[in-house]
């Protein structure tokens, strides 16, 4: 899970669940609460399902980012894996995606795929969202 404070009210809150579900909608939608108050619902979970990352990504500075510059533009990485393997000792696929291709909806309803698992595959190792390019390396320091 994750906490943020927000720059400004145009920045996109997104959750991504632990079975491959991405859901991000404006800031400005949410209403803001008291402390007596129970909270609010972010994204809809299927059975078993868990968040495993959430975040603010600004969606104004994408769409002002130059397309051509690598640098600039918000991503979304996915690392996949088995849940019955020592996590590092398997093997895992890895996906990044334009943060642009996720379309937004409202609160409280569940997301979009992000990810189809490969045969294998049944959690994410890790999940993130924000400005690219994502950089990778292994345990030896070589960059993937």
């Amino acid at each position: 899970m994750g906490a943020v404070q927000l720059e400004t009210e145009d920045q996109d809150l997104v959750f991504i669940t632990s079975d491959a579900q991405l859901l991000r909608f404006g800031a400005d939608t949410v209403r803001p609460q008291g402390r007596a108050a129970a909270g609010m619902a972010g994204i809809r979970l299927s059975p078993r399902a868990s968040v495993a990352w959430f975040g603010a990504v600004d969606p104004v500075a994408d769409s002002e980012s130059d397309p051509q510059a690598e640098t600039s533009a918000f991503v979304v990485v996915i690392v996949a894996g088995s849940s019955w393997i020592l996590l590092g000792t398997g093997s895992a696929s890895i996906k990044v995606t334009p943060y642009a291709e996720f379309p937004p909806k409202g609160c409280a309803i569940g997301g979009v795929r992000c990810h189809r698992f490969l045969k294998g595959e049944d959690i994410f190792v890790f999940a993130w969202a924000g400005c690219g390019p994502a950089r990778g390396a292994t345990a030896a320091g070589i960059s993937v």
